[in-house]
């Protein structure tokens, strides 16, 4: 089965990424963005760094706020599904992407601090509609999810943008193969910023 989803999956990638010079490639952004963070498998930073691939780089940031503003309204969608259909809907995309260990990781967050939880799970392994859907089932409050969202997603592609924007094409498949490290390095330095704003 988790090689059928891995198949899938890299079916699905490959076509995303032929959409990056589609006329219509913000919408398929867009719409990328919002189903990822509810219930599709595939991360828009796959299609993001392909368009930025383009001569659409100059416009890095403009693709970077469709990008976030599809999947903070995803991650509301998520939390729809958490909060209204998780027996139904919820159990069955768990279960289809093996996320019940992760599941179980979220919820152990939540209890220390749902605002960091989500604002840190743009920059983990961990799928983002893990967080958005358990965001719903344990009644985490819609406000820390939406600001949390806004300031980790944001965060995350704006970043994309930047190494893309400023770095061309030939960062790509660095980005690609370390971009969960680059992500643990960011949120590490998004702490101790936070950490020195607060205590000073």
């Amino acid at each position: 089965m988790r090689q059928k989803l891995q198949t899938l999956k890299d079916f699905l990638v490959a076509w995303t990424v032929r959409h990056a010079e589609d006329k219509n490639a913000k919408w398929w952004l867009f719409g990328l963005s919002f189903a990822e963070s509810s219930f599709f498998p595939v991360p828009p930073d796959v299609l993001l760094v392909a368009i930025l691939m383009t001569r659409e780089r100059i416009r890095a940031f403009y693709y970077a706020a469709i990008t976030t503003a599809g999947s903070v309204l995803g991650g509301l969608f998520g939390y729809a599904i958490g909060y209204f259909f998780f027996q139904t809907v919820g159990v069955w995309l768990v279960g289809t992407y093996h996320l019940e260990a992760q599941m179980v990781i979220v919820q152990k967050l939540f209890v220390d601090n749902a605002f960091f939880a989500i604002f840190v799970a743009a920059f983990t392994p961990i799928p983002y509609k893990v967080f958005t859907i358990a965001a719903g089932l344990f009644g985490i409050s819609l406000p820390t999810l939406i600001i949390a969202s806004i300031l980790g997603r944001g965060g995350r592609f704006f970043a994309v943008a930047a190494i893309m924007r400023f770095f061309g094409g030939h960062i790509s498949r660095v980005l690609y193969r370390y971009f969960n490290l680059i992500s643990l390095a960011l949120v590490i330095l998004v702490g101790i910023a936070l950490y020195f704003f607060i205590t000073h």
